[in-house]
């Protein structure tokens, strides 16, 4: 059995970090968030979201399929939705625009879904697994810093169905595990999620510096480490 889940961490362990360290995450883990760079952001988590998951739920690879089995549990869109409705208004469908870096995103979403699908399984690792683990931390520090009304505009990081977010990453990693993948495969999935975090990393990099120089560094010693013959 391929340990798909553990190469996964290790092999975007730097990326996680870089991503930690852009001047918009920092900023927010410092409690010091803008409203309308947070505005930003949800509208830009609405379109990569709703790409992804009508994407994962619309696709035919036997391998990419595993992921339907979560979406009940997982779906964004819809709390993206209610959020996106508390910060524009109602009329939020006609406001909230995606900015060039999320175009390029859902760009490289639609991509994925088209030439290699099972690479959908990288993004779908890279968002949710962190909206589970680092993103409930997020979630209390918006609701200081923003202080909406119980709970109003934060719906995102609900996870309603989700009683004990450990044990459910726990399943979803040993579910991974038993993916039959050779290991071109795994480390294609690596160097994807390590491309997901770059692509998030942009999105953050529009509302606050540029600091995803770093990253590239990473995916670079990555692939040349592949081409070297080296493994993670």
């Amino acid at each position: 059995m391929i340990d798909l889940a553990k190469q996964l961490k290790e092999g975007t362990k730097e990326s996680h970090s870089a991503a930690e360290n852009t001047k918009f995450v920092a900023s927010f883990l410092r409690g010091v968030l803008d409203p309308e760079e947070y505005r930003k952001l949800i509208t830009d988590f609405y379109f990569v979201y709703s790409t992804m998951e009508r994407l994962i739920q619309d696709t035919k690879d036997p391998l990419a399929r595993v992921l339907q089995q979560w979406q009940v549990d997982l779906i964004r869109t819809s709390g993206l939705e209610l959020d996106l409705r508390y910060y524009y208004g109602p009329m939020w469908r006609d406001l909230a625009k995606p900015s060039e870096p999320c175009n390029t995103y859902v760009a490289r979403l639609n991509e994925v879904a088209k030439d290699n699908p099972y690479l959908l399984i990288a993004h779908h690792y890279t968002r949710y697994i962190g909206d589970l683990s680092g993103g409930q931390i997020l979630k209390g520090i918006a609701e200081n810093a923003l202080q909406p009304p119980d709970g109003e505009g934060l719906r995102f990081y609900d996870f309603p169905r989700i009683d004990n977010a450990k044990e459910w990453k726990v399943k979803y990693r040993s579910t991974l595990d038993t993916l039959e993948l050779d290991q071109s495969q795994v480390d294609a999935l690596i160097a994807e999620a390590n491309n997901a975090f770059r692509l998030n990393m942009l999105l953050f990099d529009e509302l606050k510096g540029n600091a995803s120089k770093s990253l590239f560094k990473v995916i670079i010693g990555f692939v040349k480490s592949k081409l070297s013959g080296g493994n993670k």
